[in-house]
């Protein structure tokens, strides 16, 4: 069976399970080929189709990224798509290639910023996670840093929660004390207590 007769809208499916478990057998069985044919059909005349392949390979490189770094140009290509699924897939499969080419990814910074700036909550959450992967990476942890505390100065006030907690891991003693300037400088932008009370457990942390 062909791969794209495998995607849940060839087998006349609704849910993305049939994505999933394509991903995972592709991962499993290092299949390149299949990759590359995930890849073509990203352009697909069906749009449906275009969205299980998009959703396949980012599956497929949460599993196994080195199967889909190939193609890190694709995606970044498709930052600049006009179909939004597409968009923030796109995002999500680099943030899944990251750190399998840190200097490519650093290097991509000001498209993976334009598109986070103009695109979806879900594409920006996928460019913050890759500025804190970079964040942990020696050459790049000062810019990257900057870019992250740029984002979370800046960014919608739902988000910020999950950004200040998933960053933890890189805050040290030379990004600290922006760090905690930025959070407390937002804390009075939230209209649900839950959500401010996230941001000053992580606070609470830097002391």
């Amino acid at each position: 069976m062909s791969i794209i007769a495998q995607l849940s809208t060839s087998l006349g499916r609704r849910d993305e399970v049939p994505n999933q478990e394509l991903a995972a057998q592709i991962a499993k069985t290092n299949n390149k080929k299949a990759v590359g044919e995930l890849v073509e059909n990203l352009s697909n005349k069906n749009k449906d189709i275009q969205h299980d392949c998009i959703k396949t390979l980012y599956e497929t490189g949460s599993l196994k990224p080195a199967l889909i770094l190939p193609y890190f140009d694709d995606f970044i290509r498709l930052l600049g798509s006009k179909n939004n699924r597409l968009q923030w897939g796109a995002m999500a499969a680099l943030d899944q290639v990251a750190m399998e080419d840190t200097g490519a990814t650093f290097r991509s910074i000001p498209v993976l910023a334009a598109a986070a700036d103009s695109g979806s909550v879900i594409t920006r959450d996928h460019f913050v996670s890759i500025l804190i992967k970079l964040c942990g990476v020696k050459a790049h942890a000062a810019d990257a840093f900057a870019l992250l505390n740029e984002q979370l100065r800046n960014c919608p006030a739902n988000q910020l929660p999950m950004y200040a907690e998933n960053a933890l891991p890189v805050i040290n003693e030379s990004n600290k004390a922006a760090f905690t300037q930025a959070l407390t400088a937002r804390l009075n932008d939230f209209e649900k207590e839950s959500k401010r009370k996230r941001v000053e457990k992580v606070l609470k942390k830097m002391k």
